[in-house]
């Protein structure tokens, strides 16, 4: 497995996060990068504050997690005030510590000889994790790729702080052992503009080489259990009830669209607090839309809630929609968006920056909004619905598109000489081309 005969050892990767678990785009993605890199016989583990499956593969710290008691404590006294107290320097460091022990303990454990940071370099969710992954690979010469989903000046609730100084060193550091990946075009300018590193773009990704199996005898009930009649639409929301969003203008469209129809919301607030979904339920009952917010019945994987209730994954959802909203102010790419291409469902989106610039030239066939709903999106979403054939050939088209430009093997290429540059390893990436040749 991942076995290098000019090394003499096996070849592990090591995944290292905040969390690895739930459908946050992050998870998604690393589970993505293990399918290729398993593929061709690398062995993967991982690094996390919380895990939904630990196994024998995984390092359970628990200070790396985000919601971590002691790292809300630090998150709270950073962010909306420009200065920190000592103490709050002296916690930071003392964490860093015992994460970086966590962190060696790992390597060592699994003998990992590539670390992979998903996103614990971009967002400052962890401070210490930062600067625990950084001073680790400033005292190693362990080659790392940051897969960098989103940085924190894209994020209006971290411009304020009290860490300048970590976010500077750490977030992202710029190290010679060290390869960043962005997701985005937008991503890759502004990396590059205000820290001078460069970076590498490789997309999000659906595996569109193996189109989604057919329904099994769990989930032909997801209609009925949502309280959605026959006569009535499922327009699906994939997305959290956050405020870039922009789910107002999906909870218009459904309005204005007057056709017997249910908005379905299918993720919580998660960490950005709940204010905004409480708009969201006033907009919807002034616009007199039935939103529905069902995160306690959609997980990423199936089960029972504790009332008895079945719990579906949002892959169960996707065939059953008649129609999924996209209009985000704001993406670091649009997971959501392949997701209903790859299950052939017609798709309304926003213009936000990054559809325009990366997606978007692709030629994709979809009802845009340009910041609010008109007369024409509208009507054409209409027609969508009520013309078959007219939204089989719009559905097929897309999917054939995305195939050619978000596919798992763009991410094989990628990675190809990517591995090869962070490893200094020529069997690493020997061993992917045999396999993708």
């Amino acid at each position: 497995m991942g076995y290098c005969a000019r090394c003499n050892r096996m070849h592990t990767v090591g995944f290292v996060s905040t969390r690895f678990g739930g459908t946050d785009g992050v998870t998604l993605e690393t589970g993505k990068w293990t399918d290729v890199f398993e593929k061709y016989n690398f062995k993967c583990c991982y690094f996390a504050g919380e895990i939904d499956q630990p196994g024998r593969c995984s390092y359970l710290a628990p200070e790396a997690y985000f919601r971590n008691p002691e790292i809300r404590r630090i998150h709270e006294s950073i962010y909306g005030v420009t200065t920190r107290g000592r103490q709050t320097t002296r916690r930071v460091q003392d964490l860093k510590s015992i994460l970086k022990d966590h962190l060696y303990t790992f390597i060592e454990r699994f003998g990992v000889d590539l670390l992979v940071v998903e996103n614990a370099l971009a967002i400052p969710l962890n401070i210490p994790l930062g600067l625990a992954i950084t001073e680790l690979l400033c005292e190693s010469d362990m080659p790392a790729i940051a897969h960098h989903h989103d940085f924190y000046w894209e994020r209006q609730r971290f411009l304020t702080n009290a860490v300048s100084d970590y976010l500077k060193m750490a977030f992202p550091p710029c190290l010679p052992n060290m390869e960043h990946v962005v997701i985005s075009t937008t991503a890759r300018d502004q990396l590059s503009l205000r820290t001078g590193i460069s970076s590498i773009l490789i997309p999000n990704v659906m595996d569109f080489e193996n189109p989604p199996a057919g329904q099994d005898e769990y989930a032909p009930d997801v209609r009925t259990c949502l309280g959605i009649g026959d006569n009535e639409l499922l327009v699906l929301q994939p997305t959290r009830v956050v405020k870039r969003k922009g789910i107002e203008h999906a909870i218009e469209l459904v309005r204005r669209l007057e056709m017997p129809a249910r908005l379905v919301i299918s993720h919580a607030s998660g960490d950005e607090g709940y204010q905004y979904q409480q708009r969201v339920r006033e907009y919807s009952e002034l616009m007199g839309v039935d939103t529905m917010f069902v995160s306690d019945i959609i997980n990423h994987r199936r089960g029972i809630t504790e009332d008895g209730r079945k719990v579906y994954t949002l892959h169960d959802v996707y065939p059953h929609a008649d129609l999924v909203t996209y209009p985000s102010s704001f993406e670091g790419f649009g997971n959501a968006f392949l997701e209903a291409v790859y299950y052939k469902k017609p798709v309304v989106v926003n213009t936000y920056s990054n559809y325009t610039l990366d997606i978007k030239p692709k030629g994709f066939d979809v009802v845009e909004l340009n910041g609010y709903v008109t007369s024409e999106a509208v009507d054409r979403t209409r027609r969508v619905l009520t013309d078959p054939d007219y939204c089989r050939q719009m559905v097929d088209y897309n999917y054939e598109i995305a195939s050619m430009h978000f596919s798992y093997s763009v991410l094989e290429q990628q990675l190809r000489p990517l591995v090869r540059k962070a490893t200094g390893c020529p069997m690493i990436a020997d061993s992917l081309e045999k396999n993708i040749a």
